[in-house]
């Protein structure tokens, strides 16, 4: 009688249990997140894994005819906006509070860099306040910060290699183990001309690749969120 008695309960904690460590991830960044396929290539690629029923998140639905009805077209990708301006105006404050996630992955600079010229510490400076912003959101969140992609004119990849050295840097000094963050390299092998459709936006080569670079980088962000939300609901038997 007790067994019959606990097995719905236990049943019921089991669902609750999943349902509730349910992974939210947001694709957050400029045009580079919102107008591609990227983000497309890397859902189908996660689909048929582990990972295919974390939910993606964010305020936006953009991208860029990728021939996908099916894929979770959610993400925080903004088209022509500065890191700098978004931290300044705490605009990724409200984007969290409508859609908590618990991963994050940030390709933001370009925009600074080519509308503005802005100073490689600025933009590390705006990167700091976003993530600080991203722990006042979920003191777990697990982040991954791309080293950004070439442009494919004018004379700003200087400035766009300078500011992807003062990444890593900048990662190892903010990295804790609650809110790790890893940092991906979207700019080797990565052709300026030919994986570029407008000198600035991936064509499908080029989203192919920056798929294949998020991909390895999210799976292990899954497992560590994963991990930590498993720990935290572990109810203790009591007799």
């Amino acid at each position: 009688m007790l067994c019959k008695n606990l097995l719905p309960l236990a049943t019921l904690l089991g669902a609750a249990v999943a349902q509730n460590a349910t992974l939210r991830y947001m694709p957050f960044g400029d045009s580079i997140t919102e107008i591609i396929c990227w983000r497309a290539k890397l859902w189908e690629k996660l689909k048929p894994t582990e990972w295919g029923s974390v939910d993606w998140v964010g305020s936006g639905k953009g991208e860029n005819n990728c021939r996908d009805s099916t894929y979770d077209r959610d993400n925080e990708g903004h088209s022509g906006f500065l890191a700098i301006d978004i931290a300044n105006r705490k605009q990724l404050v409200g984007w969290l509070q409508q859609n908590p996630a618990d991963v994050i992955t940030m390709h933001l600079g370009t925009n600074d860099i080519v509308q503005q010229n802005k100073p490689v510490n600025d933009i590390i400076t705006a990167f700091t306040t976003l993530v600080g912003v991203m722990r006042a959101s979920n003191p777990n969140m697990k982040i991954v910060v791309a080293q950004i992609i070439p442009m494919g004119f004018g004379n700003f990849n200087t400035q766009i290699q300078n500011l992807n050295k003062a990444i890593i840097p900048w990662a190892q000094g903010l990295n804790t183990t609650e809110s790790p963050i890893w940092v991906v390299d979207q700019y080797t092998g990565f052709s300026g001309t030919s994986d570029l459709r407008d000198g600035v936006h991936p064509n499908d080569s080029g989203d192919t690749k920056m798929m294949n670079v998020w991909y390895p980088a999210l799976v292990n962000a899954f497992q560590v969120a994963a991990a930590g939300k498993a720990a935290k609901q572990e109810v203790p038997f009591t007799a």
